[in-house]
């Protein structure tokens, strides 16, 4: 069972950081295992179970709707504290022949306008009958395939939603251990947002166990006055099916319900008003109206603890079917914590907003007051990575801000192999010993180093970021998602992507085209001023990028944001690892550049070229090494770039900057065949390093390998085509 880091933790339960019963687990122990485990609204088997063995020792009891609760005490009153735990997802619905997931979801109605479009192009997991947890992602469009392309899907309806787990049949895919009926969530990991908040998906979901949780941590049974049960429901997102059979049951006689407060008919969540770091939340139904005695009580409670507490208009938990509804006990409140971005993949809870109603709950059920022990310095150990192409990938490096990249390219390359950098920021590295005049072609190799992303324009006086968009994507997979916020001395800081205006409001559309790609945004890092936001240490120029990670999916295909162009960098080091010392390249004249800024424009491929040219050393021909944006996708039109993943690399032969001669694709494809490597050949979208050079004189060559969903989060490959094209470009490096 996956821990979270115990910094994380720290941030998240300030305040409940107190001495665990013998034998209990540590509340961020228990914070952990919430927050890892995925329980999509009638499938919480999993986390029902991990509840069970975290309650152990009060004898938890379990009905067959997967509700969990423990029961203390004895007599009157009978008092109830009940959260929900269950989560907007889907379940598989059928598997295609060729090995893609259609999915239906859960709860059937979507919980907001732009649900199905957060989840598009991003990592998520399948549950497994078997219980494992298997990577994949939803399909999305590549952008470089769109312009010009008629009634392209939306990516906004389960109608248009393919999971892409690296199957290439039905059959593998089974084997696998998928079938129908498995649940399938977004990978999640709660991150830390500014120096107080944690963002993540379902963490609305999650906050009301983790406050009862430490409830229970803390709690003096010898102080239960009457009988208390806590309960931990299932199927809330499906008509509160869960709550129902739990209060038919027990029939308590006052209830505090913990979780998220809806305002009277309608399907936004509330509390978007009360920003992260208010305090805890009272729902009632009318905010202007007096409340009612119990509601008051709970207010009163929480005056007296100097906890604060802000009233917002709520309707009660739904209950919903087809026979009558379990009606709620005459004392009856509901709490919960603001949160920013609710039900959505950056949605952001406060940490101390979260430790002040576990404090509350726990003065309620009659423990004493928790204290504050503060928050350890201690940060877990980070993995260590071995592969290049995984290396690279988990280096960050925005257009212009190369830096932590080219250092893993150095780092990378074997000794012998002594690159510069240039005036632009470019890593290159000449091999051969080929002397002037000599007639042997002067031969280049790029690939570019810089991924999209964005950058700090301006502070704002509410303490959010003004971004500028680095590169282009569509937004859908970036606005709503978390953040790192790099700053100048190489540390960084979390923070979510904001959404647009009106997001959570019925029939919403999401601002599409290309100039939609380019609008500046605001990046949200948990402050609420100026000034608040520079104690962070961020400032202007500083850049920001959505997370990532190298996730293998099955058999030889692999997930991982900017594999455009990491794959082309890792290939060429794998390249120069495979050629040796100079001897190997005797006589030759071979040039590596690894170069900034493509997403921008060429700049760095730009700078080498004019550079080269004025030192008399003009390339003969550029092998371009960059993506091949695929059609290997069933959201894709096949009309062209129909390169399979898995059937080796690509000579892109046409795209929107160059125009590769007929006779030179097919004398790559010649060698490819000499030397047995698997080779494809067509045409995509998009430009490559190399259109730069042929001003110059240079004969553009671009390579590549095919690309599913281009500049998303859900980039998938195959890795023997990565190989293929580290193969070829060795052999054009002495062969060519």
């Amino acid at each position: 069972m996956r821990k979270i880091p115990w910094r994380l933790v720290c941030l998240f339960f300030p305040l409940l950081l107190l001495p665990a019963r013998a034998g209990a687990q540590s509340p961020e122990a228990l914070l952990g295992e919430l927050e890892a485990t995925p329980a999509v609204a009638g499938y919480e088997q999993q986390l029902a179970a991990e509840l069970r063995e975290e309650l152990k020792g009060f004898s938890p009891r379990t009905d067959n709707l997967g509700n969990v609760y423990v029961t203390l005490g004895s007599g009157a009153p009978h008092r109830l504290i009940v959260t929900a735990v269950d989560e907007p997802g889907y379940v598989v619905s059928a598997i295609t022949p060729d090995g893609f997931l259609r999915v239906q979801r859960l709860p059937q109605a979507a919980p907001h306008a732009v649900f199905d479009l957060l989840h598009a192009a991003q990592p998520v997991w399948v549950m497994t009958r078997g219980g494992k947890k298997i990577a994949g992602v939803f399909a999305g469009l590549s952008v470089h395939l769109q312009p010009a392309r008629q009634n392209a899907p939306k990516m906004a309806h389960p109608d248009e939603m393919y999971v892409d787990i690296g199957a290439g049949s039905a059959e593998e895919a089974r084997a696998a251990g998928v079938d129908v009926l498995d649940a399938v969530a977004l990978q999640r990991s709660a991150f830390s947002v500014g120096a107080s908040s944690l963002a993540g998906p379902a963490l609305g979901d999650r906050a009301g166990a983790a406050a009862l949780m430490a409830l229970l941590e803390n709690l003096d049974r010898s102080r239960i006055r009457g009988t208390l049960t806590v309960a931990f429901v299932t199927q809330q997102w499906t008509g509160g099916r869960g709550l129902d059979r739990l209060l038919n049951e027990i029939h308590p006689d006052e209830m505090i319900y913990v979780g998220r407060l809806f305002p009277p008919k309608s399907n936004a969540a509330a509390g978007a008003a009360v920003p992260p770091g208010s305090g805890a939340l009272l729902g009632v139904p009318d905010a202007a109206a007096a409340l009612a005695e119990f509601p008051a009580a709970i207010k009163k409670l929480a005056e007296a603890s100097h906890i604060p507490m802000q009233t917002v208009m709520a309707a009660p938990p739904r209950i919903a079917g087809y026979a009558k509804a379990s009606a709620l006990p005459a004392r009856f409140a509901q709490v919960f914590v603001p949160t920013l971005g609710a039900i959505t993949p950056g949605e952001v809870v406060n940490s101390a907003d979260l430790a002040q109603l576990a404090n509350l709950l726990t003065l309620y059920a009659g423990a004493a007051q928790p204290h504050s022990p503060g928050i350890p310095d201690h940060a877990g150990p980070e993995a260590s990575v071995d592969a290049p192409l995984a290396a690279l990938v988990r280096a960050y490096g925005a257009s212009g801000h190369e830096g932590m990249v080219r250092d893993t390219v150095r780092r990378l390359l074997p000794k012998w192999a002594k690159p510069e950098t240039d005036a632009a920021g470019n890593l290159i590295l000449h091999l051969g010993g080929a002397k002037p005049g000599a007639k042997t072609p002067r031969i280049v190799f790029a690939a570019h180093m810089d991924e999209i992303g964005y950058q700090v324009r301006v502070i704002e006086p509410d303490g959010r970021l003004l971004v500028d968009v680095l590169g282009g994507g569509f937004t859908e997979y970036f606005l709503g998602h978390a953040v790192l916020v790099h700053k100048a001395d190489g540390s960084s800081v979390g923070g979510v992507l904001e959404l647009p205006g009106g997001w959570d409001q019925p029939g919403f559309e999401w601002p599409r085209g290309m100039k939609a790609m380019d609008e500046a945004s605001h990046v949200y890092v948990g402050t609420k001023s100026a000034e608040e936001t520079r104690k962070l240490g961020i400032q202007a120029g500083d850049w920001v990028t959505i997370l990532k990670e190298y996730r293998a999916l099955l058999g030889t295909r692999a997930n991982g944001r900017s594999f455009d162009d990491r794959v082309g960098c890792a290939a060429l080091v794998e390249a120069v690892r495979a050629l040796g010392p100079e001897p190997e390249l005797a006589g030759r004249d071979v040039t590596f550049i690894w170069s900034t800024e493509e997403e921008v424009g060429l700049k760095g491929a730009a700078a080498a070229a004019e550079r080269m040219a004025k030192e008399g050393q003009a390339a003969d021909f550029v092998f371009a090494i960059d993506t091949f944006v695929s059609a290997d996708s069933p959201l894709e039109s096949k009309r062209f770039a129909d390169a399979e993943t898995g059937k080796g690399f690509v000579v892109r032969a046409v795209d929107n900057s160059n125009i590769v001669p007929r006779e030179y694709v097919e004398r790559v494809l010649a060698l490819a065949r000499e030397n047995r490597i698997p080779a494809q050949y067509g045409v995509t979208g998009g430009g490559n390093d190399g259109a730069v050079f042929t001003r110059y004189g240079a004969v553009d060559i671009a390579l590549g390998w095919p690309l599913r969903y281009s500049h998303s989060p859900a980039e998938v490959i195959d890795t023997r085509d990565a190989d293929a094209l580290a193969r070829i470009i060795a052999v054009l490096a002495k062969s060519w």
